[in-house]
């Protein structure tokens, strides 16, 4: 009786402690038989920015209308740094979608002449498109007015442009935007001015608030000129602001206004708008940056 007792609490013991460790083993994952669950992959993120637009509108003045860069008081959207087919221009149309398609899905609502204000009116029509991509080139006239004080005050230029922008949102709110800088006004007077047909030219109106009185470096003229030149840099610093805010939005980072272009670059009737290789060179500046990684 002594050993069949030892002996059935051998086994009993042996038969705990196996026990046991299955239930050990369960605790842990072990070999169990039930499946175990496994993590979904992550979604892949949109990407922020479509390096390659199937469609592209622009909205402006008469930078992206080409004037004076083919004739005289004249626009010549056909070498639009933003739309046109020209061939010596290679517009950023044409770089994006090639020339047959540049043609069907382009489009250029720029306005000679406009300022700010102008532009949610443009941006409405763009939006009607539906555009893959929308330009704007804009603040030039803001700042080029009869005199300092009749420049576009700071708040109106962000208003216009917060308005502008939600404009197109409400219509097409996934189209990528553009933005330009405002070009240096004050080199454009440094390399006009060594053109004596330019100053003729300028003394008919152009641009009055930086041009008046070209040859004239005397202390009120310099001052009206800094004027100037400082508010194209609040402009700027207006655009780059109101662009950041919009998660599909990019400014070209102050390339156009830092671009040192020269004579050849300006238009030889006016001395002021873009030449065709003014327009080339704005091209090149716009396809890097809208095709730039960030």
């Amino acid at each position: 009786m002594r050993k069949q007792g030892h002996r059935s609490r051998a086994v009993a013991a042996v038969l705990t402690a196996a026990l046991v460790g299955v239930a050990g083993c369960d605790a842990v994952g072990g070999d169990s038989a039930a499946p175990t669950a496994r993590a979904k992959p992550s979604p892949k993120p949109t990407p922020a920015w479509d390096s390659s637009p199937a469609s592209l509108a622009a909205v402006g003045d008469s930078i992206t209308r080409g004037f004076d860069a083919c004739g005289v008081l004249t626009d010549c959207p056909d070498v639009s740094w933003a739309t046109g087919g020209s061939a010596q221009v290679d517009s950023l149309a044409v770089r994006l979608l090639g020339k047959a398609r540049a043609a069907e899905r382009s489009w250029n609502y720029a306005v000679s002449g406009s300022r700010m204000a102008d532009l949610s009116a443009q941006m409405s029509q763009a939006a009607s498109r539906a555009p893959a991509l929308v330009t704007v080139m804009v603040g030039a006239n803001d700042a080029c007015r009869d005199s300092t004080a009749a420049m576009t005050p700071v708040s109106e230029f962000r208003a216009g442009f917060e308005d502008a922008l939600s404009v197109l949102r409400r219509k097409a709110p996934k189209a990528q935007v553009y933005v330009a800088s405002v070009p240096n006004l004050k080199r454009l007077w440094s390399q006009g001015r060594t053109n004596p047909l330019g100053k003729q030219v300028w003394k008919l109106g152009v641009c009055p608030s930086m041009l008046a009185d070209a040859d004239a470096v005397d202390a009120a003229a310099t001052e009206r000129r800094d004027t100037v030149q400082k508010r194209v840099e609040e402009y700027n610093a207006v655009l780059k602001q109101v662009c950041a805010k919009d998660a599909h939005c990019r400014y070209d980072g102050g390339a156009v206004y830092d671009y040192r272009f020269g004579t050849d670059q300006l238009s030889h009737w006016d001395w002021f708008h873009p030449s065709v290789n003014g327009q080339a060179r704005l091209a090149e500046i716009a396809y890097r940056k809208v095709k730039a990684v960030t």
